[in-house]
């Protein structure tokens, strides 16, 4: 088709910086005006200044390697994660039967969090295959004592169990603002050495923010429904407390 029969339009478009919730500033990249045939396939996009010859390297993010230090801590990050969901799907998995039999009321909250908790264990699953991250050695074990943590509790009584869940929450919601803050300050010494954010990276940390909201909603649960009432909280709670910092330390390593 020739020029004079081609109907275009000029739509001028940008990208604007603005404030998201994760404090990861936008990515930037130049205005340009797109001129829109009548035909798809006749679409094409031109810079401002069409006489100045185009640059390839200016059309690719500028993406700084990762040192061996950060490559360690996102293996890490990642393998101590997963360890963490698969614990935490094998609480609730033995907590329920027990539970919904004494209090049938607590068996739409139960599988509401068993189904959060799956959904994030299979988050990290993908994650670590894709990555090729090595899982901990000591999954198996967790499994067991995961299982073995949330039944006990669980015929302890309602209070104990959710107590458990306030522990265990509450110790894994600051684990991962601590991963979040990590990343935060990478984030901002590769802006400050003139470095984008990939967005698999930015990815990562709205993954990392959600999940670690929804454990604290899992928080939230356990004290509306009488996890400060188990008897006695402050050792029941600090014991397990304390089993989760030595599982995430170890998990972390091995």
């Amino acid at each position: 088709m020739s020029l004079p029969r081609m109907q275009t339009r000029l739509v001028r478009h940008g990208l604007q910086p603005s404030l998201h919730e994760f404090l990861v500033p936008a990515l930037f990249q130049p205005s340009s005006r797109r001129f829109l045939s009548a035909t798809n396939s006749h679409n094409a996009t031109i810079a401002k200044t069409s006489t100045s010859p185009t640059n390839p390297s200016q059309s690719k993010p500028k993406l700084k390697p990762l040192t061996k230090e950060q490559r360690d801590f996102l293996s890490s990050a990642l393998r101590v994660n997963q360890a963490g969901e698969l614990a935490a799907t094998r609480i609730y998995t033995a907590q329920t039967p027990p539970l919904v039999n004494a209090h049938p009321h607590l068996r739409p909250l139960m599988a509401h969090m068993y189904a959060q908790e799956e959904g994030h264990l299979n988050t990290f699953n993908s994650l670590i295959a894709k990555h090729r991250v090595r899982p901990t050695a000591l999954y198996p074990v967790w499994q067991v004592l995961s299982t073995g943590l949330g039944w006990s509790t669980a015929v302890m009584g309602r209070e104990a169990a959710m107590a458990c869940t306030e522990a265990v929450e509450t110790e894994i919601g600051g684990h991962y603002n601590n991963q979040i803050r990590t990343l935060l300050e990478m984030f901002d010494q590769w802006e400050a050495e003139g470095y984008e954010v990939g967005g698999e990276f930015q990815d990562l940390i709205k993954t990392l923010r959600r999940i670690r909201d929804e454990e604290l909603e899992h928080l939230d649960h356990a004290v509306d429904n009488d996890a400060k009432k188990a008897e006695p909280h402050w050792l029941l709670t600090g014991v397990i407390r304390l089993g989760c910092r030595g599982a995430i330390w170890v998990s972390e390593r091995v």
